[in-house]
């Protein structure tokens, strides 16, 4: 069983809507909202001081900055439907999500929230499977879902939608790209409705009403992988989904599995890739069951809080240093700290004012770059 070191924690109301108006703000995405929350130390002076750092980042008009209304608003019509909007520290929120940097800051959980504190193995693939493929898929998940294991997936045609049907007597989570009341595809209402009446649960850090778009899948992917313990990939392409879900189950620290497919079968060449690249090869539960036993005892690892002081500002000569080593080519963080010559304090402090403005882009492995 997974163990947190950090003791649970219970937000107030009025605690609970200001986090909920930051993160709907315009330009605070999770770690945006975690730097202004551990820099100002809580959310309502971050919200009054958002329009002075937006204008020291160079925006040309303040932000829009969600009202009291507008939050109210949509903690009633989520609690209408059952869905919880619940922090990284509270009960229900999933133990291992909550340790990445950009763990949503409220996530909305509906179903049952004691499944989403049990083991979790991803499976993830192709939406145009093979029947193989769905076979697998769905024998993988019952024989892991039989094991204790909560299969956590995406709810998404093909693989995902075999392996939560599968699993769906144990217990299973479905990750939404858009809001708990616009589920994507519309023909999976039915599934989703089965899952939640069967002691599962789904989660989604987009407000209600939003339409999935397309960036917003990998996105949703972040979280699928890092719910768990390690993703399973069924099948994929080389160029697919289920491939940027490995890829960022790997930048988190987590396992990534792969089942080996036909060379013949352009289904199988992402996963085919994925075993080249060091991936364990699965043919069976117990292939994963093996790689993450050891990992399930220890301790999380707890995100390490910013080590800045709370209300450091750079001058206008650091900011103008930091803002020309910047441009369109991503940058390393560390670097960038290097060459500007300033601490990494004043460097952070500066990247915020230019991303509150929309002026900055956070990338993968610690690299920056502007807009």
């Amino acid at each position: 069983m997974d163990t947190k070191t950090s003791t649970t924690t219970h937000l107030t109301d009025a605690e609970r809507i200001d986090r909920l108006r930051l993160i709907r703000s315009d330009n605070v995405g999770p770690r945006t909202f975690r730097s202004l929350l551990h820099h100002f130390g809580n959310a309502r002076t971050a919200l009054e001081r958002l329009p002075e750092l937006a204008r020291r980042g160079g925006a040309a008009r303040p932000g829009r900055i969600c009202s009291e209304d507008d939050a109210r608003a949509e903690l009633a019509a989520s609690q209408r439907i059952g869905v919880s909007l619940l922090a990284p520290d509270e009960a229900g929120y999933p133990p291992r999500l909550a340790t990445l940097d950009d763990a949503p800051p409220l996530l909305g959980v509906r179903g049952a929230p004691d499944v989403l504190m049990r083991p979790m193995i991803a499976v993830v693939g192709s939406r145009n499977a093979s029947g193989a493929g769905l076979k697998f898929a769905g024998t993988l998940s019952r024989d892991l879902s039989e094991a204790g294991f909560v299969i956590v997936s995406g709810l998404a045609r093909g693989i995902d939608q075999a392996a939560h049907r599968a699993s769906i007597e144990g217990g299973t989570v479905a990750v939404l790209a858009g809001g708990h009341d616009r589920i994507y595809p519309p023909e999976h209402e039915d599934l989703l409705a089965a899952i939640l009446d069967s002691g599962g649960a789904a989660i989604s850090e987009m407000p209600l009403g939003h339409v999935p778009r397309a960036r917003d899948f990998p996105r949703r992917n972040r979280l699928i992988s890092g719910a768990a313990l390690g993703v399973v990939v069924v099948e994929a392409a080389l160029r697919s989904g289920s491939l940027i879900t490995a890829r960022i189950a790997a930048e988190q620290g987590r396992e990534v599995f792969a089942v080996p497919g036909s060379p013949l079968d352009p289904r199988a060449a992402g996963t085919n890739d994925l075993i080249k690249q060091g991936a364990t090869l699965t043919t069976e539960a117990s292939d994963v069951i093996s790689a993450v036993e050891p990992i399930m005892g220890r301790p999380l690892d707890l995100r390490e809080p910013d080590d800045e002081p709370l209300d450091v500002e750079a001058d206008a000569g650091d900011r103008a240093r930091i803002t020309t080593l910047l441009g369109p080519t991503p940058v390393l963080l560390d670097d960038l700290i290097r060459m500007a010559g300033v601490s990494p304090a004043v460097v952070r402090a500066v990247l915020l004012e230019l991303e509150l403005a929309g002026r900055l882009e956070r990338h993968g492995g610690g690299l920056v770059s502007l807009i």
